[in-house]
């Protein structure tokens, strides 16, 4: 006769997790936290029957919030589970654990890896069950959808602020302060700055070109905005780029509306800029687009106007003119003697119709001269490999600074904040994150515009090979087109008279396009 063997239940190792945002009464002898732990010991001990003991380690998150994975106690109970060192998660509730759908799932995804269940003490149902499973789905389902809810309520919100001309809150911009002193925060004009941004649109009027504004502002030594957060962090400050002038160009504010998405609204503030100014400096970044507006009129048959460049003051150099009785002087001048005299910049004036004809012949011995073609090609391609590498290095600080916002935006939607500084926060992120989505998206245009344009020695021989007989049969303002396709930059050097062109690569590889169905027709 045989005993029955009755067997122990498997042991069933179960991890307390217990979280607090707030760090506010953790100093209590009995707080939050050991009020989370003895739910969940008592529960455990309630199956101790099957097998379930609970660990002595504390997973305990005092002074987190559940909106992302960054908790130290967090961390360290994902990585004893990847161990194999836990069966089983218990917390008192499901918000304890996360408040992130997607970051929730991201944890069942480990713990299901694992074989590890999960257990929430308070609302009965763990997932060695497919109702609970189901339950937990559904619970993830609801929160996710309250905190879509108050995130459409706080877009909506500031949309309706935009609509009634009210600033809603975003990065100061040079010209205006922000009076906090009122409800509802309110811009308001810096004289001292406001002189400098109508200054800024007087000038590009006047030079035509960003960049020449640029190299301006950085002589004057000129910055853009610099500002204090509520957090006492100082931002901006910074040095003016291209891209910073455009953004100031294009800003609707300073004409005293605020812009919604595609639509501006006449905004409480007041205008910096004359309306009439503002109109005309859209029109003419219109025109110098690429690929839109329609070409300036060359009236004195200027070639290398915006193409040559003082090699003193990095400024493009202005076309002008002389008359002397009937007969009429065509010169090339540095913008600084224009302006403030040749005491400033004393590089001289280059007379118009040599400079045209010498970067001409340097056009056309590309064209006859083999050796010459492939030193271009090779000058060429190593510009463009430095130009693509910048772009990637864009591209990857762009994308880690849209996940770092995005990882606050989330935070900040999950605590279900609705005071006045969560929502000038949030107005501020979802302005930075557009702001970088549309500068991430002109990056990744520009590197795959560039490796498009990549050229090889075929390109450099079908653009310049008929050069002679095709300028012959161009207008003046043809010409002027060709030189600016071709050439990015022209430098005179007077101590040896010596000129150094930089070619674009786009425009070599756009003119030999343009050549190649004019040969296929030869050929036909």
């Amino acid at each position: 006769m045989t005993k029955a063997s009755h067997s122990k239940p498997k042991k069933i190792r179960c991890a307390i997790y217990t979280r607090k945002s707030h760090e506010e009464g953790l100093d209590q002898e009995f707080n939050s936290l050991d009020s989370q732990r003895d739910a969940a010991e008592n529960y455990i001990a309630s199956q101790s029957a099957e097998g379930w003991v609970a660990l002595p380690t504390r997973y305990d998150d005092g002074g987190f919030s559940g909106g992302n994975l960054e908790r130290p106690a967090m961390k360290r109970l994902l990585a004893d589970i990847e161990a194999g060192e836990v069966d089983c998660v218990v917390v008192y509730k499901v918000d304890r654990l996360s408040r992130s759908l997607l970051d929730f799932a991201r944890i069942m995804g480990t713990l299901d890896e694992q074989n590890v269940s999960f257990v929430s003490v308070t609302q009965h149902f763990n997932t060695t069950h497919s109702m609970g499973r189901l339950t937990l789905n559904i619970l993830l389902s609801f929160a996710q959808f309250e905190r879509e809810i108050i995130g459409e309520r706080i877009r909506d919100k500031i949309a309706g602020q935009r609509r009634r001309g009210k600033w809603a809150g975003g990065v100061p911009v040079l010209g205006y302060d922000v009076d906090r002193s009122e409800r509802s925060p309110k811009l308001v004009i810096n004289d001292d700055e406001a002189v400098r941004v109508r200054r800024i649109f007087a000038m590009y009027l006047e030079m035509g070109s960003i960049l020449p504004v640029v190299q301006e502002c950085e002589r004057r030594g000129w910055l853009n905005k610099a500002w204090v957060t509520r957090g006492g962090k100082s931002k901006g400050g910074r040095p003016f780029d291209k891209s910073a002038i455009h953004a100031m160009l294009t800003n609707p504010l300073y004409a005293g509306r605020i812009r919604h998405k595609d639509q501006t609204f006449k905004g409480e503030h007041a205008a910096i800029v004359d309306k009439v100014v503002f109109e005309e400096t859209q029109r003419l970044l219109k025109s110098n687009s690429r690929g839109r507006g329609n070409a300036v009129s060359n009236k004195h048959d200027a070639l290398l106007r915006g193409l040559l460049f003082c090699p003193k003051c990095r400024l493009a150099m202005v076309h002008n003119i002389a008359r002397r009785k009937t007969k009429l002087y065509r010169y090339y001048t540095c913008q600084t003697a224009i302006k403030r005299g040749y005491k400033k910049c004393p590089f001289p004036s280059l007379p118009a119709g040599e400079m045209e004809n010498a970067v001409v012949e340097h056009i056309r011995r590309i064209g006859s001269d083999t050796e010459l073609r492939r030193e271009v090609l090779t000058q060429s391609q190593t510009q463009a490999a430095g130009e693509l590498e910048d772009l990637g290095g864009q591209d990857r600080l762009l994308t880690k600074q849209l996940s770092q916002y995005h990882a606050e935006l989330e935070q900040l939607s999950a605590k279900s904040d609705a005071s006045s500084k969560a929502t000038d926060r949030l107005a501020l992120l979802h302005e930075q994150i557009a702001s970088a989505e549309r500068s991430l998206a002109t990056v990744r245009a520009d590197a795959e515009a560039l490796q498009d344009r990549e050229f090889k020695e075929h390109d450099i021989n079908a653009a310049f090979g008929d050069f002679d007989n095709v300028w012959k049969a161009l207008t003046v303002n043809e010409k002027s087109q060709v030189l600016k396709l071709l050439i990015e930059r022209i430098e005179f050097d007077v101590d040896d008279s010596s000129i150094a062109i930089t070619l674009h690569p786009s425009g070599i590889k756009s003119l030999s396009a343009a050549h190649e169905p004019e040969k296929q027709e030869a050929t036909a």
